[in-house]
């Protein structure tokens, strides 16, 4: 008994030491999956494990019966390819195709939220309810001043802070 209480107390209070954002995060009101599909490249996101050692990614989706396929690939400062993983995205029901889950390591799924995208589809910023994941991604290697400064200025409203971006240095 004295286990099983323990381990409550210690649920309890781990969950109650969880930092959770205060509001929702929006999403765009909608995706469409065909114009989304292809190559982007990543211009900043937020540090993360199975990014180590990336000076530079792109993703590429191709549009599937029931899924959409997930190449990601990791280049070291020279330009030279160190890493590539594949993996399956799932849309969110009634998400609009702005929320998805994404596998690399089945059955373990994570969040990929739209949450800005360029009217042309020319960019994209991605990233979790949790707000510990961000990309920012463009189909060119330079983002135009006026997207990045839009993207920037969006970011604190939807509980990111810029600062903690780190800016990819792009290959010729």
């Amino acid at each position: 008994m004295k286990i099983v209480y323990l381990a409550l107390t210690m649920l309890i209070f781990i969950s109650g030491c969880s930092k959770t954002p205060s509001a929702p995060l929006a999403t765009v009101e909608h995706v469409d999956l065909a114009r989304y599909s292809g190559k982007w490249i990543e211009i900043a996101r937020y540090e993360n494990r199975f990014e180590t050692g990336c000076a530079g990614a792109t993703a590429q989706y191709e549009g599937k019966e029931d899924y959409i396929a997930v190449t990601n690939r990791c280049f070291d400062t020279n330009g030279v390819q160190s890493g590539e993983a594949t993996g399956r995205a799932y849309t969110l029901k009634d998400s609009n195709n702005s929320k998805l889950e994404v596998s690399f390591f089945r059955p373990f799924y994570g969040d990929y939220w739209v949450l800005m995208l360029g009217d042309n589809y020319q960019y994209s910023v991605v990233g979790d309810p949790s707000r510990k994941y961000l990309w920012i991604l463009s189909r060119t290697k330079v983002l135009s001043d006026a997207d990045k400064k839009s993207i920037l200025n969006r970011l604190p409203a939807l509980g990111y802070d810029a600062s903690k971006l780190y800016w990819t240095t792009q290959q010729p």
